[in-house]
């Protein structure tokens, strides 16, 4: 370890500053810092020699090396600022565009519409308040079954209908509502979720099926919640997706999984063939049953859910009439979405 001289640490840090004022780049600067300024710099092995001086030579020692050592940084900060500036204005020089060059205006690629709805979806309930869940796509039976009130001969559990696998009580999800009894299991209540992804049955694909499909599904639960609540969550849902004079309406129907169960039909201007009515999805009140299932008193809490497929409304506002354009990967059809007409009606614009 060297002595603590004065002298030599004047000299070190002399040298250090002509080091870091004729560094070329950052790089010749951090090896500049290296020798000047590291844990093994004369500086640096100096302050460790504060210690063992006598008594009465520490303070002075102490205050020309925090004085040498304010110095030599403030040199080196100084330094680093010019060569970051050289280097960024040397960039700004070589690698600039030369905006009149011809270039090819096709566009190589896009996002797929579907995907650009289903985030417009989870920003809707996001502004709600409400949570994005996800949940397995090779879901077990008594999630996708039995917990959603599903009697052990109910036609939905007919290989016609549903995807098995040879694993053991394990199908393919075959909607999206097997998240609700994972959620309220893992999260509890009062809970609001949306729940959007992939669903399998067994379809044959052809211009309104597809085996493969997206829902959005709607869980509210908490102390007090009523048919009303379900109205005006699925009338400002419709809105924000066919503009601001589209309705919704609830016609009576069975779901095992809720009681009382609606379709939902919903009125929206720029529906292919004029103005009306059309099925959009299903809805209702949380079945007790399904609460007991995950452990919640019927008597305390009540809840609405809903599910409503994606590509149906896509396709709804979209006057889109095959699903095949959906799942054939055609990039003339993606590209049709680019000029924002995916969200136009988010905003409630009935002219996309």
């Amino acid at each position: 370890m060297p002595d603590f001289n004065i002298e030599q640490l004047n000299k070190s840090v002399s040298d250090g500053i002509l080091a870091f004022g004729n560094a070329k780049n950052i790089e010749e600067l951090k090896k500049a810092k290296t020798v000047y300024l590291s844990d093994k710099s004369l500086i640096s092995e100096s302050s460790k020699l504060i210690g063992v001086l006598p008594a009465e030579k520490r303070a002075e020692a102490g205050k020309v090396l925090g004085c040498l050592r304010t110095k030599i940084l403030d040199e080196y900060n100084a330094a680093e600022v010019r060569l970051k500036n050289e280097a960024l204005q040397n960039l700004l020089e070589n690698e600039y565009v030369d905006i009149s060059l011809p270039f090819d205006r096709r566009i190589s690629g896009t996002r797929h519409p579907l995907s650009e709805l289903i985030d417009t979806v989870s920003d809707f309930f996001t502004s709600l308040g409400w949570t994005i869940a996800d949940g397995p796509e090779l879901e077990a039976e008594w999630f996708n079954f039995d917990a959603l009130n599903f009697a052990p001969d109910h036609p939905a559990r007919a290989m016609q209908d549903t995807f098995y696998t040879t694993c053991p009580n394990l199908v393919l999800r075959t909607h999206t509502s097997p998240v609700q009894a994972r959620a309220m299991l893992s999260q509890g209540v009062p809970i609001y979720i949306a729940v959007p992804g992939k669903v399998f049955r067994s379809d044959e694909l052809d211009t309104t099926h597809t085996p493969v499909f997206h829902q959005i599904e709607g869980l509210a639960v908490d102390k007090g919640l009523n048919m009303t609540h379900l109205k005006g969550c699925l009338e400002i849902f419709a809105k924000a997706m066919f503009g601001q004079a589209a309705k919704t309406r609830i016609r009576p129907s069975y779901f095992p999984f809720t009681e009382p169960s609606g379709e939902i039909d919903v009125w929206f201007e720029a529906k292919k063939g004029g103005s009306g009515w059309i099925e959009w999805g299903g809805c209702g009140m949380v079945h007790p049953n399904v609460l007991r299932s995950v452990g919640v008193d019927p008597n305390i809490y009540t809840g609405f859910a809903f599910g409503i497929g994606l590509e149906r409304t896509l396709n709804l506002r979209h006057g889109i009439t095959d699903m095949h354009d959906l799942v054939e990967g055609d990039i003339r059809f993606a590209h049709q979405f680019i000029q924002g007409g995916i969200n136009n009606r988010i905003d409630g614009d009935n002219n996309a």
